[in-house]
């Protein structure tokens, strides 16, 4: 097959002509219709992510047609049908949870396993960690689902609880921010989007935003966020991953209100100063989000 390929962090990233996968008793390999790019790939590629032995073919966010079934797979009969995954896990640890994005022997394409920059990629225990696509659903809108999308869905959704009528803030709007502003905005939530980029705070507002803040124009995000929302959001949400974000949306809530960290913390930018003295004072919540479990996509579709 042909894949996407680099030897080295940091290294170019060339064209190889390199082995097709073959399924285990428990896989299956996807011949791969579409993929997404994502900042996590950059991480990935830039060394942060200590799940990566080289060499290595990056991309985790596709979907696509079965070309080839392991012999233990049982749910998965029709190979036309599209399917698309993110997250996976072994089908064991958290099951009776139904949160196998925590499991212990989590695995990924793009990261603890090749990836979907390539015509094909495997798919590891496929029963429990492939999702059948609704058949109107175009490949390339299901490989825009994950990561930014799904992140976005649970974080908001599960972790948030935000509710129809509270303040959400939004810091950073790429990917997962404008997902995040989309979903908050469909269960109807007063979002505010904060970006650098006047662009993609135009496109917030397009997507229903009731304000935005250029955080490159201002000193003071979280005094921003007030004069807005007066005493704060209910729910603050760092789409970027940065400790300059991370800050800024603990420091955007209300007494009680959570923050959600989505975006990743990496590199220069890992383990954040947090301002605790607002959190204790405040009662705040501090909520991490990792993707979503196969499981839980219907919700989305």
């Amino acid at each position: 097959m042909k894949a996407a390929y680099y030897e080295k962090f940091k290294s170019p990233i060339s064209i190889e002509n390199l082995p097709d996968p073959v399924p285990g008793p428990d896989d299956v390999v996807i011949k791969v219709a579409a993929t997404g790019l994502c900042r996590s790939d950059w991480h990935g590629w830039q060394g942060h992510d200590g799940d990566i032995h080289l060499p290595h073919v990056p991309g985790h966010e596709f979907a696509g047609t079965i070309e080839a079934i392991g012999s233990n797979i049982k749910k998965i009969q029709n190979r036309r049908q599209g399917y698309c995954s993110i997250l996976w896990s072994d089908g064991h640890l958290y099951m009776h949870e139904g949160q196998e994005q925590i499991c212990d022997n989590y695995f990924q394409p793009g990261f603890t396993a090749w990836g979907s920059f390539a015509e094909y990629v495997r798919i590891a225990y496929a029963d429990h960690n492939l999702v059948k696509l609704p058949d109107s659903m175009e490949f390339t809108t299901a490989a825009v689902l994950g990561c930014r999308f799904i992140t976005a869905f649970r974080g908001v959704t599960a972790q948030g609880k935000i509710k129809k009528g509270e303040w959400m803030a939004v810091h950073g709007c790429g990917g997962v921010g404008l997902s995040a502003i989309m979903i908050g905005i469909a269960v109807g939530a007063n979002v505010i989007a904060i970006d650098i980029d006047e662009e993609k705070l135009a496109l917030s507002k397009s997507f229903g935003a009731v304000a935005t803040i250029n955080s490159k124009k201002i000193s003071n995000v979280p005094a921003a966020v007030r004069q807005i929302a007066k005493t704060g959001v209910t729910v603050s949400i760092d789409a970027l991953g940065s400790r300059e974000t991370c800050s800024n949306s603990i420091l955007s809530l209300e007494k009680q209100g959570r923050h959600i960290q989505l975006g990743l913390l990496a590199g220069s930018e890992a383990n954040p100063p947090i301002p605790m003295s607002a959190v204790i004072a405040n009662e705040l919540e501090i909520i991490g989000s990792h993707g979503m479990a196969a499981h839980q996509y219907p919700a989305i579709f």
